[in-house]
């Protein structure tokens, strides 16, 4: 007990002003987070996760470079010295995180994609909901979140959706042949519109394309739009639904008797 007494007073002044140091970025990590995100909250700037956890390191990197020759006795000149050597080896394991890194800016800076954009990209299909340091996460309508590192975004093709488009159903038919066009149109925009009340976007209606002839019929397409958070897959059975007892669509044409 009294060794580790000696030991504190010998070294309270150390102890304290680590203590003081590491309480003052914390502080400052907490406010200058707070102010730059409403910064970039009232600017162009995109309000990703990637500046302000960038930010946060500089702070604490700082913070230890304050405190490293006054508390541990380190020259800060030595050990950047040290890490430069073992740099050239920590960089080639790193570079996939780098290429994340610099892709992510590159992505940011670009505008190429924000937060809250609705995105196609490798293959995922939702909301961009942050670009972190290393990777983008999209939710999906269905509430799954897919990871993508910064660096695939990057390379491959990234389409921009409208709420509309990202929404958008389609559901073939047959109509009997010989029914006329204009009244099949019209008896099927009514169906789908009753089926799938509640479920269709506001200020959306069907839409009927036809695409061509079978030996069934005429064959033809129902494009109906999602209310944002209903699966597609929800819409989708609303429409068929609508239509499956219609007694203008051929049903033979889907068993194919």
């Amino acid at each position: 007990m009294n060794v580790m007494l000696q030991w504190l007073a010998t070294n309270a002044g150390r102890i304290i002003f680590l203590v003081v140091v590491t309480v003052a970025a914390w502080a400052a990590v907490k406010v200058v987070s707070k102010v730059l995100r409403r910064v970039l909250d009232h600017t162009n700037m995109p309000s990703a996760s990637i500046f302000i956890n960038i930010v946060r390191v500089l702070i604490w990197v700082v913070a230890a470079t304050i405190v490293l020759k006054p508390v541990f006795g380190i020259d800060p000149t030595t050990l950047m010295t040290a890490l430069g050597v073992g740099g050239i080896a920590v960089s080639l394991g790193l570079k996939d995180t780098v290429a994340n890194v610099i892709s992510g800016f590159g992505l940011m800076f670009g505008r190429v994609i924000q937060p809250g954009d609705l995105v196609t990209v490798a293959g995922t299909t939702g909301v961009v909901k942050d670009i972190t340091w290393r990777q983008t996460v999209v939710r999906e309508r269905d509430g799954n979140e897919m990871v993508i590192p910064n660096s695939v975004l990057n390379t491959a093709s990234l389409e921009r959706l409208t709420p509309t488009n990202e929404g958008l159903v389609t559901v073939p038919f047959t109509a009997k042949a010989g029914s006329d066009s204009k009244d099949i149109d019209r008896r099927i925009v009514e169906a789908v519109e009753r089926g799938m009340a509640g479920v269709a976007a506001e200020g959306t209606k069907p839409i009927v394309k036809f695409t061509g002839f079978s030996p069934y019929g005429i064959e033809g397409q129902v494009l109906v739009f999602a209310k944002p958070g209903i699966l597609l897959s929800t819409a989708r059975d609303a429409a068929v639904r609508a239509l499956a007892d219609a007694d203008f669509i051929e049903q033979r044409a889907a068993v194919g008797a």
